[in-house]
């Protein structure tokens, strides 16, 4: 037997004591944010609020007040569909949106103003923000990946790859820069030079999304096999595969500890796994695929966004919303 099929002697204690929690708070509820479909929600670095970008143009931030989100502001000036947005690594005020209109724009939650327009050259589908606050990186659909100024707003460097971008993230110590492509692989490159250090083939099919877990011990990667893998950061070696999903990965999250790891696709739940036995520790149920899922920085409570339809009134009508689960049932 291979060494990572060792078989586990039942549920560990962190797994029996977390389901204990979610036993007790269980309950997704939805919140209003726009008037069509949620692609990506995200939160600030003291998880005060949660933001989301939507094909309605617009951003949205909440605050979170004890057991619910209230709508804060809505961020407009985007002329198209804003694809992704991410918050600065430290400063819980300033986030970052990408958007098809071949912008990017930064706003500041204090006045509730863009601060920065940054023209790029295509339509931007994936962003991300260095852990040192530096720099943004925006990918756009020609597979061009910018690296901008954070200060300045002006561009760094811009590199245009042979293969299908999917998602980019630096690593924790920020030497280092990865990108998923759709040829299943994961590329590195060092940063800032931009050198290619290593490509590894994660993945038999497209390889969507990629996250690293708060603590730097590992990365994830989802597939369009329906295959999450886990990855050992320093060794770049794949330590185990969860496989309770039937649909390509579409997005993945590490919750604040390290030790829980949201993944969701087309499939009508979210699998949450304990990262280091895989075992399911919670499946939220949905009722149509999830586009996005972030674990709150400091609480076991999950923000996501599904293609829902308003069906009360119109079924054909995106309802727009963000779910947050992991509230008291009682609440």
């Amino acid at each position: 037997m291979a060494p990572w099929c060792s078989v586990s002697s039942g549920p560990s204690r962190y797994v029996l004591g977390m389901q204990e929690l979610f036993r007790g708070h269980s309950k997704t509820r939805e919140f209003l944010a726009h008037s069509a479909k949620v692609h990506s929600v995200a939160w600030s670095c003291d998880g005060r609020r949660l933001a989301s970008g939507s094909f309605d143009k617009t951003a949205s931030v909440f605050l979170l007040e004890k057991d619910r989100l209230v709508k804060e502001n809505n961020y407009r000036g985007h002329g198209d569909s804003v694809d992704q947005l991410c918050w600065h690594p430290s400063n819980p005020d300033l986030f970052v949106t990408a958007s098809g209109d071949k912008t990017i724009r930064i706003w500041d939650v204090r006045t509730t103003k863009c601060i920065a327009t940054v023209n790029t050259k295509g339509e931007n589908i994936n962003i991300c923000w260095s852990p040192d606050g530096q720099t943004i990186a925006v990918g756009n659909k020609d597979d061009v990946v910018t690296f901008i100024d954070a200060k300045t707003h002006r561009s760094k460097a811009e590199e245009q790859f042979k293969f299908e971008v999917n998602e980019i993230s630096w690593n924790n110590d920020n030497n280092m820069f990865f990108l998923t492509n759709g040829n299943g692989c994961i590329n590195i490159l060092s940063y800032p030079e931009l050198k290619p250090v290593q490509s590894i083939n994660a993945h038999p099919s497209n390889c969507i999304c990629i996250k690293f877990d708060p603590m730097g011990k590992y990365f994830a990667t989802g597939s369009a096999d329906a295959l999450v893998s886990l990855w050992d950061v320093d060794e770049l070696v794949c330590v185990r595969c969860f496989s309770r999903l039937d649909w390509p990965v579409r997005t993945l999250s590490f919750s604040h500890d390290g030790k829980m790891l949201a993944s969701a696709s087309e499939d009508h739940f979210i699998d949450i796994a304990e990262v280091e036995t895989g075992d399911k520790l919670w499946e939220v149920q949905c009722e149509s695929p999830t586009f996005t899922v972030a674990w709150h920085p400091k609480r076991p409570l999950l923000a996501f966004a599904c293609d829902d339809k308003d069906g009360k009134y119109d079924s054909s009508r995106e309802a727009g919303t963000v779910k947050l689960f992991g509230l008291p049932n009682d609440s």
